[in-house]
């Protein structure tokens, strides 16, 4: 059955907007978790625009469930994970000016340096996947440099529309299994909702989906604890 990771960066987003305490941040990790989230996902950026160094920390201490640390390949993000020591590291491109993640990482245009963050972190027993494009030479440039995981960038697929759609849905997974034929565990996110979530998780080898923004959406209508469950719902149809 495909895991759920529950991406809680944008309860921190509502938080920062005023920089007090509400919402609390360990509560909606807790919260997911209650509901059956398979895991907790949260993206430490360079600046800080969410999610603080002491949520990590704090996450960590406190669920029972995998927390998955999304970051750049930031000397100072890596350390930080070094300390933490989360259950898996996802690298991602990050540009300061970006509103969210706008594609997948070029692991083989920068291979010598995420190379090195790879092997720093796996050095510390925690597991690594690249955030990718579905994209055989990027799935190659995972697999050569030993990363366990990769997560495919569903992002053109959730912004397109008719044939488009179709014919990314068909490039995920075609991705899929050939990541899966080289021995990578294969995830999946960005953009995914309730509306387009099913299809993609009707691949065969997919393994999980990390999913924040359409679900912290829905919350402010149902709770957190109903919309985590009303997506596992729709995955596992």
């Amino acid at each position: 059955m495909i895991k759920l990771g529950v991406n809680i960066d944008h309860t921190a987003t509502l938080r920062q907007a005023r920089m007090g305490d509400e919402p609390d941040i360990l509560q909606a990790a807790l919260t997911a978790e209650k509901a059956g989230a398979d895991g907790i996902t949260v993206h430490l950026r360079e600046d800080r625009r969410h999610i603080q160094d002491s949520d990590v920390y704090n996450i960590k201490k406190h669920i029972s469930i995998p927390l998955n640390l999304e970051m750049a390949c930031s000397e100072d993000i890596i350390n930080i994970a070094c300390d933490v020591l989360p259950n898996t590291c996802t690298i991602v491109p990050e540009k300061r000016m970006e509103i969210t993640t706008e594609g997948g990482l070029d692991a083989a245009g920068l291979y010598d340096v995420v190379s090195a963050a790879v092997k720093k972190l796996q050095s510390k027993g925690i597991k690594v996947s690249l955030f990718i494009e579905p994209d055989n030479k990027q799935i190659d440039a995972a697999k050569k440099m030993g990363a366990e995981f990769i997560e495919i960038h569903t992002g053109l697929y959730a912004n397109s529309t008719g044939e488009k759609q179709l014919q990314e849905l068909e490039r995920i997974k075609n991705a899929v299994k050939y990541a899966h034929n080289l021995g990578l565990i294969v995830n999946a996110g960005h953009g995914l909702n309730y509306t387009n979530t099913k299809a993609v998780a009707e691949i065969e080898h997919m393994n999980e989906f990390n999913i924040g923004h359409s679900i912290i959406s829905r919350a402010i209508f149902c709770g957190l604890h109903e919309a985590v469950i009303e997506m596992k719902k729709i995955m596992r149809s």
